[in-house]
């Protein structure tokens, strides 16, 4: 009989399941594999960090609605990494991990000493949503399936299988291949039709209800499912963190998460709350009073792939366990039955009269964009990319302080264009983000708006933009120092003096500084685009020239370090991370 490899194997199973980029550092221990995946037309995508590949794929699984592939090589590789899976497994996103390690003689336990060996399995099935490892060469098409079934059943995250190097790289007898449809249900979950139907009962009776979307809505691609129904019932629409933007901020009913107190203002008003996969989590304030209204006030219907997840942080009163794009899709034509005139004209004036408050806080926020001193106020940076780069552009916001003022100072006009690690607050994740986000919608344009701080984890990564003609452009807030921490530390130290002055002495704060990195330079060394600018009216002609190189580029840009420490919405994070107050 004709031999094959594992690692081919492998590889001609990824195929059925219509993969087509693989992120990655190569690596002997899995030679086979990556030379198959040549072989079967997939383009390999190799960062400077393995952490960075699994950033990659799950960037590049949220924009495109496709599988994630990462590989990391056996020891040192699947150390690297962990972090990636952990911030990739907890955003949720549909990544496939694929690691070696050493052969199985020596693996599973450890025989001792083992060179370049530890329990990769053990390790990561505590920060994945699945992880195996293959014992045997005839159980490795059976063990690839069953990970391919998991990355597509309930909530989205890491799915880990750990191949030993000579399962990969050893021979092995062709197997048949199978359509995915053969061993995995490819068919969204279908609701109940009852379901469905007291959901549009409950949506037709209310006063005024109220559409609260998570990243299911994200991941289901439901955009224009959920403009419908909110456009139908006239439901304004809150979102968690990780969906923001799924209906685009410049729809009347689309209520920014950045409006904390407009938000918390119409999660009260409403009777009723559609949720659409979303956990209702902590940055949710967990559904919880002060901030939304008691179940004795406010019914709920939760709508979930992931049976978990419902009722689990607040009661309900209508569990759907469905896809939300179908569910959507099925109750449309039931709600366009019930729908009533006179209702909808009244939800139509109470948002209007709601959304002042929306209004009046952007009036508040933009007040900043006044100061046009030198070093600048970190709200120009958010405000004249918005100003300069395409409505549809992917942006990435990576880092503390900067983060914040980046999403503060953003309008999310087109849905799924913005990027950031929303539950783990990750530093460090932006550049393979973007990096991921440019491979997935190439002649999009992508962007990243980051910190000093976290952009010194993985500068490196710009090296890999210029090698495969990535042409993103990263603006580096910078202001020496860690701001988020230098601001609650110096609460916490001397509040009043902190208060009065708006920053502490250099000798009140503790390893909060560091020096400077020239990020502009750092770039053209690895054959970007640099500049660096301070005066807020220099940014935009340098973001313009940016665009115009048609390569990777990097703008320094020296932010104010006191006016950077003092983010807005910094208390409402503080009491966001508190326990809640009501029930």
């Amino acid at each position: 009989m004709t031999k094959t490899s594992g690692g081919a194997i492998m590889a001609q199973m990824l195929k059925q399941e219509g993969v087509e980029k693989v992120f990655g550092i190569i690596d002997g221990t899995y030679t086979e594999f990556y030379k198959s995946c040549v072989e079967q037309g997939f383009e390999l995508l190799t960062p400077r960090h393995e952490t960075t590949a699994a950033h990659m794929a799950g960037a590049y699984a949220r924009l495109t609605g496709k599988l994630g592939v990462c590989i990391a090589s056996n020891g040192p590789g699947v150390a690297n990494i962990l972090s990636g899976v952990a911030v990739e497994n907890t955003e949720g996103h549909r990544v496939l991990l694929i690691t070696s390690c050493r052969r199985n003689p020596i693996s599973y336990p450890d025989r001792g000493g083992s060179y370049q060996c530890f329990d990769q399995v053990g390790v990561i099935s505590a920060m994945a949503k699945w992880s195996c490892a293959v014992p045997s060469p005839e159980r490795l098409p059976e063990l690839l399936r069953k990970a391919l079934r998991a990355c597509y059943q309930g909530r989205p995250g890491v799915v880990h299988l750990d191949v030993p190097e000579n399962f990969i790289n050893g021979a092995a007898s062709p197997v048949k291949m199978l359509q995915p449809e053969q061993y995995r249900n490819t068919e969204p979950v279908e609701p109940s039709p009852a379901l469905v139907a007291q959901a549009a009962n409950m949506l037709a009776a209310a006063k005024l209800p109220l559409i609260h979307a998570g990243s299911g809505i994200v991941h289901a691609q439901a955009f224009t499912e959920l403009a419908t129904i909110a456009e139908m019932l006239q439901a304004p629409v809150t979102t968690s963190w990780a969906a923001r933007g799924v209906l685009p901020e410049t729809n009347s009913l689309a209520w920014p998460m950045i409006h904390l107190k407009a938000n918390n203002q119409v999660r009260n008003a409403a009777d009723l709350v559609l949720c659409l996969g979303s956990r209702l989590s902590e940055t949710d304030w967990w559904g919880k009073a002060p901030n939304w209204a008691t179940p004795a006030a406010q019914k709920l219907i939760q709508v979930d792939i992931d049976e978990e997840a419902l009722g689990r942080n607040r009661q309900v009163d209508l569990a759907v366990l469905a896809d939300v794009k179908t569910f959507l899709a099925r109750l449309i034509p039931v709600i366009q039955q019930k729908v009533n005139a006179e209702k909808v004209v009244a939800r139509k004036k109470e948002v209007a009269k709601l959304a002042e408050e929306l209004n009046a806080d952007r009036l508040k926020l933009d007040k900043k964009l006044q100061d046009r001193t030198s070093p600048m106020v970190t709200a120009h940076v958010g405000q004249v990319c918005r100003e300069v780069f395409d409505d549809d552009a992917i942006t990435v916001m990576d880092g503390g302080n900067a983060a914040v003022w980046g999403n503060f100072f953003h309008q999310v006009r087109v849905p799924n264009t913005i990027l950031s690690t929303f539950h783990m607050g990750h530093l460090g994740a932006g550049p393979g983000q973007a990096l991921g986000a440019a491979v997935a919608k190439p002649g999009k344009q992508v962007y990243c708006i980051l910190g000093d701080g976290a952009m010194g984890f993985h500068p490196q990564e710009v090296e890999t933009a210029v090698r495969y003609n990535l042409p993103i452009v990263f603006l580096v807030c910078c202001d020496k120092q860690w701001g988020m921490v230098k601001i609650n530390q110096s609460f916490a130290f001397k509040p009043v003096k902190t208060m009065m002055k708006k920053s502490l002495d250099a000798d009140e704060n503790i390893n909060t500084d560091f020096g400077e990195i020239e990020f502009d330079k750092l770039a053209q060394a690895m054959g970007a685009h640099g500049e660096r600018v301070s005066d807020p009216a220099e940014l935009r002609p340098a973001i313009e020239r940016c665009l115009a190189g048609g390569k990777c580029a990097v703008i320094h840009v020296d932010v104010d370090p006191v006016k950077h420490m003092w983010a807005p919405g910094l208390l409402q994070f503080k009491e966001m991370h508190q326990e809640p107050k009501g029930k």
